[in-house]
């Protein structure tokens, strides 16, 4: 199958689009609304790019039965939304009734129009008085998350069946408390690889308890890389690769899949104190069963050990503030192949998702139905006299990667859903608002939508499927209405 080709799709796949909370909501501190570590990060000078802020972004909360219906003429089957913990229980104190009762609203909206709620529980937005309590590096904050995912659960479990715990758990970790290109902002490495261990922990008490209340749809999304050595025949530049694929991506698979940490990763962090974090009993919290996997995907990473190679690892974010390395202990360079790139400096390498996909079923037995929750690219619009938006690098690059999508299912990969990142232009965290990646334009001034080319595509793409096979460069149908 080629991106021209026929696919057809299996049974009950499910097309979608995804936003966070953070970055679309606005309404920063209305309704009972406190400070999320996002909220104080942007108030810190030079964290955020031209110094903006998360008070107004998309006005999701004031415009979300206009944003639904958008969604419902675009065909979507599901949309991929996130709670805010600091809206839901603001300063971690008690429930926030107006909080809920957004998101019961939009529930509610979501399922009038025939649209699947997938509700995650953690993007990002943990409550800053919890940070000034020590954050996710305090085993504590583990704790505090369920009681907030039992409140949430609670609320809207009898509409709401899919619950995916953490969204990301690498940016919230080890960008957020190593790096600090994220919220809070923090650059102490033993911190970082602290507050990993605790996400994780948190994953799998929160999956235990919704569970024995009654939740059956339940899984994690972690953001995850193919690590390609540079020189295959180098051995620098295979420690390096061997390095990254262990941070990026099996910290995270093989305590969740596995019920371990790689012994590679768990000597590569001993100076950081990864062994002292894990208590008795945590492996076994932590690997409880998922429904699904989650997998967000933006581009591959080639790998160097060599730090005088040149290229960026797309994770330096847009402040101006120093950032320290993520990639805790390590000494990794990220190399050009002399591909396409998008407005992020991401290279466009549709295969790479092909090959992820594959390669997870083939390393992890036994591993859950997998979704692609998150695959998306951001450029600079255009808007054309008539203020349509003719997206032409985004509508490339989102039919070439479902058709990559296409190809691992036909390989085996037991995919069973694409959630487009993301719906609207939104607050792109340390980027602020200059990054893009909407299928749906949004005005900053006037606040006003605008479906680009992208989401014209998005949307023939869904009708074709729901026919049973989709024409990947059939382009020429009009928007639905």
């Amino acid at each position: 199958m080629t991106p021209m080709g026929l696919c057809v799709w299996p049974e009950g796949f499910l097309w979608g689009s995804a936003t966070a909370a953070a970055q679309v909501e606005g309404a920063g501190h209305e309704d009972g609304k406190e400070d999320s570590v996002w909220d104080a990060f942007a108030r810190i000078p030079g964290a955020v790019a031209r110094g903006d802020d998360l008070e107004v972004a998309a006005d999701h909360y004031h415009r979300m039965p206009e944003d639904v219906q958008l969604m419902k003429r675009l065909g979507l089957g599901s949309y991929r939304f996130s709670t805010s913990w600091a809206r839901v229980r603001p300063g971690d104190r008690a429930v926030n009734p107006k909080g809920l009762d957004f998101y019961s609203r939009l529930v509610d909206e979501l399922l009038e129009a025939g649209i699947l709620p997938w509700l995650t529980l953690y993007h990002w937005d943990l409550p800053q008085a919890l940070e000034e309590r020590g954050g996710w590096p305090n085993r504590d904050t583990a704790y505090r998350f369920v009681e907030y995912a039992t409140d949430v659960y609670d609320a809207l479990g009898d509409r709401v069946q899919h619950w995916t715990t953490f969204n990301e758990p690498f940016c919230s970790s080890l960008l957020g408390y190593g790096s600090g290109a994220h919220a809070p902002g923090r650059q102490d490495p033993r911190a970082a690889i602290a507050a990993l261990h605790h996400q994780h922990l948190a994953h799998g008490l929160a999956v235990t308890e919704l569970r024995a209340r009654g939740a059956q749809h339940l899984g994690i999304t972690l953001n995850l890389s193919n690590s390609i050595a540079k020189d295959p025949q180098d051995p620098i530049d295979l420690e390096a690769a061997r390095r990254f694929d262990s941070l990026q991506n099996r910290i995270f698979l093989d305590p969740l899949l596995r019920g371990s940490y790689p012994e590679d990763t768990m000597r590569d962090l001993t100076p950081f104190g990864l062994a002292e974090a894990i208590w008795p009993g945590d492996l076994e919290t932590i690997s409880a069963p998922l429904d699904f996997l989650g997998v967000n995907h933006y581009h591959d990473d080639l790998i160097s050990g060599h730090v005088e190679e040149r290229g960026s690892d797309g994770h330096s974010g847009g402040g101006k503030r120093p950032t320290a390395s993520a990639w805790i202990g390590a000494e990794i360079a990220f190399p050009s192949r002399g591909l396409p790139r998008t407005g992020m400096g991401w290279e466009v390498n549709p295969d790479g998702l092909r090959h992820l996909l594959v390669r997870l079923g083939d390393e992890y037995p036994g591993l859950p139905p997998l979704y692609v929750t998150e695959n998306g690219s951001a450029y600079d619009d255009e808007v054309a006299a008539d203020k349509s938006v003719h997206d032409v690098e985004r509508t490339e690059y989102l039919l070439n990667h479902v058709a990559a999508v296409g190809q691992a299912i036909e390989e085996g990969a037991d995919v069973r859903g694409y959630f487009v990142w993301s719906l609207l232009d939104n607050f792109e965290w340390s980027w602020g608002y200059g990054k893009r990646f909407g299928i749906v334009r949004v005005d900053y001034d006037s606040l006003q939508r605008t479906v680009k080319d992208s989401g014209l595509a998005y949307a023939r793409l869904i009708g074709a499927a729901s026919e049973g096979s989709t024409p990947m460069g059939a382009l020429g149908t009009p928007f639905p209405t």
